[in-house]
């Protein structure tokens, strides 16, 4: 049962909180809009486009991706005001203990965190989607990819040094298929290849091809090839950010192909995945930090939980970073780097509330 003071604190911790993400976002949008509207009008973007499958989408993105950081904001905030204004001494003299004083918080918190789990794993893949497309539309530049390598499952190994999206032309493309004794049995090779939009087929010009048997060899070449592989250009010619438009199933299946291809970006989507997850439960741990910095009244006023609360972030944030390249640079397993900033500073929340106790 939410007594007076869990009601007074979690409407002063959602209002601050929803407050804060929308001057943020509103601010995000017209830095975001002064540099991207030369490229909207060169472009013709519709108004009702950058409106509804842009900056909608914009908000919900960068809105959750940066939740946590607004909830430790937040909290720091209004918690300070109440303690300069005097409003928790009170709480501290009617004799309840500091947990209970927490409780309207965490409550707070996990309405957040929920929000953000949902939107996470339910609802931002299809709306990145629609954003993402929206940029490759109207403002990205045409994507390019040098000195592709990768294998494939199958024993097929595939190369090609240059693709351009504006003619999906992959040059100097190259097939080798092997087998079980690591020897070749069949090679392809094409001065450009062409695949068919949304399907398996590819066109080859200027190929020579040359299957590998016992007594004699099959070689072929021509002007004009019409075949079929099992991958497509899609699978090659990725941008980095491509897996926050898939789901948890899509991502899953995504990073065990990658896995098979050998990508060096595996890490990276595993990142992808697993944030989803320990960037929501972040909101407890600097809950607690915003809590126990801010509930006592200080002489230089808001303004010193604020820096105090500022300095937090960046070390935090400086944490994830370094995680981050751990996973993708030295081998550190993604699933452990991601969780390594909430357990880190979940210690030092422990610490933090164990002296605000006393």
């Amino acid at each position: 049962m939410l007594k007076i003071l869990d009601r007074y604190i979690i409407r002063k911790f959602l209002s601050t909180f929803f407050f804060m993400l929308g001057i943020i976002m509103l601010l995000a949008m017209v830095f975001d809009l002064s540099e991207r509207l030369s490229e909207f009008i060169d472009n013709q973007a519709p108004l009702s486009a950058i409106i509804l499958d842009y900056y909608v989408n914009f908000i919900l993105f960068y809105g959750n991706l940066f939740s946590s950081m607004i909830i430790f904001v937040s909290v720091i905030w209004f918690t300070a005001k109440l303690a300069q204004d005097t409003e928790i001494i009170p709480m501290w003299n009617s004799g309840k203990p500091f947990v209970r004083f927490l409780r309207p918080y965490m409550i707070a918190a996990t309405v957040i965190m929920l929000i953000s789990l949902v939107m996470n794993h339910f609802i931002l893949p299809k709306s990145n989607r629609t954003r993402l497309d929206f940029e490759e539309k109207y403002y990205r530049d045409a994507m390019s990819v040098n000195d592709y390598h990768a294998e494939y499952p199958g024993n097929q190994v595939v190369y090609f040094s240059s693709y351009y999206q504006e003619d999906n032309l992959a040059n100097d493309f190259v097939l080798e298929q092997w087998n079980d004794q690591n020897r070749i049995t069949y090679f392809l090779k094409a001065r450009t290849a062409e695949n068919i939009t949304g399907t398996n087929k590819w066109v080859l010009k200027d190929f020579y091809e040359r299957k590998v048997g016992y007594p004699n060899d099959v070689v072929r070449e021509g002007h004009w090839k019409d075949t079929v592989f099992n991958f497509k250009i899609e699978e090659m010619a990725q941008r980095e950010n491509i897996a926050e438009a898939m789901t948890y199933t899509e991502l899953r299946s995504f990073i065990d192909r990658e896995k098979e291809k050998g990508s060096g970006n595996v890490p990276m989507y595993e990142i992808e995945l697993y944030q989803r997850t320990s960037y929501p439960f972040a909101a407890y741990v600097l809950t607690i930090i915003g809590v126990t910095v801010s509930s006592r009244k200080k002489r230089g006023g808001i303004g010193v939980n604020i820096a105090l609360g500022l300095m937090i972030i960046f070390v935090y944030i400086f944490a994830m970073k370094v995680t981050t390249v751990a996973a993708m640079n030295v081998g550190f397993p993604a699933s452990v780097a991601v969780w390594v900033p909430n357990v880190l500073f979940g210690a030092v929340a422990y610490v933090l509330y164990r002296v605000a106790q006393k």
